[in-house]
């Protein structure tokens, strides 16, 4: 019932085209750490008895190829909701700029709720009020661009916004027909003409409607490609549902990224740890998010009022570990120096903007409370590792090596708020975390050994020792010059949308990342598309737990 009750919003992402300096800046804090062998030591399985597989040879392992990053940028609704013109975002893009947070690769400037109130004219075209607006939308769009940023915009995939259903501050006026149903491709593609990169697709319409999720984000998706045929201008799509309708399991390949919960702050509320670790904790999908595709646990609540540097730090960390979306939600143009001195940590977002494009996922909890996570980073042997201590004392947090797919061979830690190397250890690393917070760490050690699976099918047979999560390298050539999709299934589990980006020629071989949900023994595994082989490798060793639909 609360979440009809509540202002419910989502929040913004990155494009499908390259983003360059988050590329840049990831590629040069890990270029000690970035090699391009695959998965490492990797074991061959004997190709099936039958004809048409027993011709296949062992392949060399192939390099990791880059995919898209999560957005960054910043989104006007969490400290501004509804009360924004030209010259509010225009500080703020200013604002972005003189912090250097635009230099450290916030790019987005998304426009939330407010910008419209609902208004087309004979048409059916959307009309703005150009007082708040002089020269339109495109006039902002257009000033945004200026600045070397992108820009994004908001709608509703119902006939009224959240802003006819939820005015907010109070006392601002209902805005009635202000969300895109019955015009989906006409909007988008106005979007598209007037320069914006991005649309984040709200869904309180949607919910008073009665709509379906996934037939309606799919009827947005096919607009957003037909707007695009005719515009040849793209727009990064942010599904906006709450995670009402599950879209971890259809949403990759439909959008960009999908909000996974609810707004982690209302109108009027101060941050809480409380509300940011619900909205990680109800983030962590880590099967759906791979190739490009992200899961957004919703905008960022550092530098708001009633926040804390320590609350910040924790906050960047689950968001980096997560491999989130980063997009700021607080006023830039009051934020402080040690404010944007969180936003910009270039190794704390090297880790976000990993170019493997994988989600962390917790690996152990030896004491309730106490807990690791794992990220799997570019290369091979390189981690990164959050100790999240959610109990109310200082307690010490263990992360094992072979918890994290490595081998126990000695490893290098680094600490990357405090940006310093903690020494070389063997086994694992031991550190005491006050209660309530978190330490990032990254750890180069020794990549366990996987194994290698052809198959000139698209089907392979992956035998598993224990049930849980496993990485799995996945190797093709796309000869293109755009990616290129494929299907991927885990036996009964839903299929999902893998983006193949080109690799330069029909004979160059790369390979993207994904993590499996395997049970114990033998599953199947289907890859449509052009895959021919994958190789496979634990992920939290032993004691993993399998994930399973519902």
């Amino acid at each position: 019932m609360r979440l009809v009750l509540r202002r419910l919003r989502c929040l913004p992402r990155l494009s499908r085209p390259e983003r360059s300096r988050p590329r840049r800046l990831a590629g040069a804090l890990l270029a000690g750490l970035l090699t391009a062998t695959g998965v490492g030591t990797v074991a061959y399985a004997a190709p099936p008895a039958d004809a048409a597989r027993a011709a296949v040879k062992p392949l060399a392992a192939a390099p990791q190829i880059d995919v898209p990053a999560a957005p960054m940028g910043w989104a006007s609704w969490n400290s501004l909701a509804s009360q924004i013109d030209y010259d509010t975002i225009k500080a703020q893009v200013d604002a972005l700029v003189s912090s250097g947070m635009a230099e450290a690769g916030y790019e987005y400037v998304n426009i939330d709720e407010g910008w419209w109130w609902g208004t087309r004219d004979s048409e059916g075209d959307i009309t703005v009020d150009t007082e708040q607006w002089p020269g339109g939308m495109k006039a902002i769009a257009d000033y945004i661009h200026s600045k070397g940023l992108k820009a994004g915009i908001y709608t509703d995939a119902g006939k009224n916004g959240c802003g006819y259903f939820y005015p907010t501050p109070p006392g601002t006026p209902p805005a009635p027909g202000s969300g895109s149903e019955g015009h989906y491709e006409q909007d988008l593609r106005a979007f598209q003409e007037w320069g914006f990169d991005y649309v984040k697709v709200d869904w309180c319409g949607g919910q008073d409607e009665g709509l379906d999720q996934e037939a309606t984000y799919r009827a947005i998706s096919e607009a957003n490609k037909a707007a695009t045929a005719v515009t040849g201008r793209r727009l990064v799509l942010s599904l906006c549902e709450w995670g009402s309708g599950r879209p971890w399991n259809w949403a990759p390949g439909v959008g960009d990224l999908w909000r996974t919960s609810t707004d982690i702050i209302y109108w009027g509320q101060t941050p809480s740890a409380t509300a940011m670790l619900s909205n990680f904790d109800q983030g962590l999908h880590p099967t759906a998010q791979h190739t490009g595709y992200y899961n957004d646990p919703d905008m960022l609540m550092v530098g708001m009022k009633g926040s804390n540097a320590t609350l910040d730090r924790t906050h960047m960390s689950l968001w980096a570990i997560s491999g989130a979306p980063l997009l700021a939600g607080n006023d830039l143009t009051t934020m402080t120096r040690e404010t944007a001195g969180v936003f910009t940590n270039p190794e704390v977002i090297a880790v976000d903007q990993d170019p493997r494009g994988l989600q962390g996922v917790k690996v152990a909890e030896d004491a309730a409370g106490l807990q690791v996570y794992a990220k799997v980073l570019s290369g091979t042997g390189k981690r990164a590792v959050l100790l999240l201590n959610r109990t109310s004392a200082a307690k010490p947090i263990t992360a094992r090596w072979t918890d994290l797919g490595l081998t126990g061979a000695a490893a290098s830690v680094r600490d990357l708020w405090k940006r310093a190397s903690v020494g070389s250890h063997s086994g694992g690393y031991t550190a005491t975390v006050p209660a309530g917070e978190a330490m990032l760490l990254t750890v180069s050690g020794t990549e366990a050994p996987g194994t290698a699976y052809q198959s000139t099918t698209g089907s392979f047979t992956v035998t598993a020792k224990t049930a849980g999560l496993k990485l799995a390298d996945i190797t093709y050539a796309n000869g293109g010059t755009s990616p290129r999709t494929a299907t991927l299934r885990v036996g009964g589990q839903y299929a999902t949308t893998l983006a193949l980006p080109p690799t330069g020629s029909a004979t160059a071989r790369r390979t993207v990342s994904v993590l499996l949900s395997l049970a114990k023994g033998t599953n199947t595994v289907t890859v449509s598309g052009g895959p021919d082989a994958i190789s496979v490798q634990d992920l939290p060793g032993t004691g993993g737990v399998q994930a399973v639909g519902g």
